[in-house]
């Protein structure tokens, strides 16, 4: 896993919704454009024929038309705007606490994205998005407005589903293969940034490269960012929680956090990859929260100089384990044992205790963490099944 730990994580909601009212023109010197023109007409082309009627002209159209404005047309529909009230709480000041005074409440309103996943209403979003909303109301592209009901979130892999109520049948995206993204692949984000979908009832669309995949971040509030997918594609705020798809127009992440050091974009965006987003949304969908009702048990520290020298061990690595807190916890059960060295989990260097703490609160009930670990100078394989 890759991590940049000296930036920092920005969360892509909106608080307020506002529209640059400074948007520069991009037309042409119009002096230009006449010179353009002579130059064609001299030439012996017709005004008619730079105007791409003449024989080529729908050779050229058809030239604009490629995989990217394909994937456009085929996902925009089935992308939302996501407006959310939430009642947020204002500390009083101690002074007038004395005089009785308590904390207020008030509201405040946040924008995000969202994108429908199924005919009857399901709509994937952020946890930070609506996992604290009072109201959530999403537009769709034909300018219609739903109130959405908040079905389960999951702050740890900051994925949530809302869904609205509608007679007809909806369109929706078709879910990609995340372990399949190809590095240097286009990628293409949809989403709200800064609330435009409400002015226009139509997603914005940035197109890039897949730049990295399996990247790891330091989340905030409990999060956990694993396996994340890099795009250079622009990702502004407002864009948390819509689609990033590939070239097929089908979903290998939900936009969800820029990485900069200012708060602008700055080519890095980061998508949860979609097949650990399958995983969550069909537990929120089923039961309306996520499993994670198991014990690790097992208590660990990271191995310093002067372990690495009592094991003889060639360099400093790994975490050692310290304590078998419960004996009935999946590390008992597992078969691991103090003083054991976890060198890597689920194929990946355990190069600091966050690593595998991470790993662990990502993980659900019933999944396994294949441990390397070191035992007696020798490499043992453990299956870590949390049950």
């Amino acid at each position: 896993m890759k991590c940049f730990p000296s930036f920092r994580v920005i969360l892509l909601t909106l608080s307020i919704l506002v529209v640059p009212g400074a948007l520069q023109s991009c037309d042409s010197d119009p002096g230009a454009a006449d010179d353009g023109s002579a130059a064609l007409q001299s030439s012996g082309q017709s005004k008619k024929d730079a105007r791409g009627n003449a024989a080529g002209g729908d050779d050229i159209s058809n030239s604009r038309r490629n995989a990217i404005t394909r994937a456009v047309e085929t996902v925009s529909p089935a992308v939302v705007g996501v407006n959310v009230t939430e009642l947020r709480r204002r500390a009083v000041h101690p002074f007038w606490r004395m005089f009785g005074y308590g904390d207020q409440m008030y509201e405040t309103q946040t924008a995000g994205s969202g994108f429908i996943i199924s005919d009857d209403g399901y709509i994937v979003s952020n946890d930070h998005v609506v996992g604290r909303a009072e109201r959530i109301s999403v537009t769709m592209t034909d300018g219609t407005k739903h109130d959405a009901e908040l079905i389960g979130t999951d702050p740890v892999t900051d994925v949530a589903l809302i869904k609205i109520d509608v007679d007809d049948d909806l369109p929706y995206l078709v879910l990609g293969n995340s372990d399949d993204v190809i590095v240097g692949e286009w990628s293409i984000a949809f989403g709200n940034p800064f609330g435009l979908f409400s002015a226009s009832a139509k997603p914005t669309v940035t197109v890039g490269v897949i730049s990295a995949t399996s990247i790891y971040l330091e989340g905030s509030e409990g999060r956990v960012y694993r396996n994340m997918v890099q795009t250079d594609a622009a990702i502004n705020h407002g864009n948390s929680g819509g689609p990033l798809v590939n070239g097929e127009g089908k979903v290998i992440g939900i936009n969800t956090v820029i990485y900069t050091p200012n708060e602008g974009n700055i080519g890095l965006g980061f998508a949860v990859p979609i097949n650990r987003a399958r995983m969550i949304i069909e537990q929120l969908r089923d039961e309306g929260e996520v499993n994670r009702n198991f014990n690790p048990g097992f208590r660990v520290q990271p191995v310093n100089e002067a372990i690495a020298q009592a094991y003889d061990l060639e360099k400093i690595e790994g975490v050692i384990v310290t304590q078998i807190t419960d004996p009935g916890g999946v590390a008992a059960e597992s078969g691991l044992e103090v003083a054991d060295i976890i060198l890597e989990a689920d194929g990946e260097p355990v190069f600091s205790v966050t690593v595998l703490q991470s790993m662990i609160r990502y993980a659900v009930t019933g999944e396994t963490i294949p441990l390397k670990i070191l035992r007696n100078n020798t490499i043992r394989n453990i299956d870590l099944t949390l049950e």
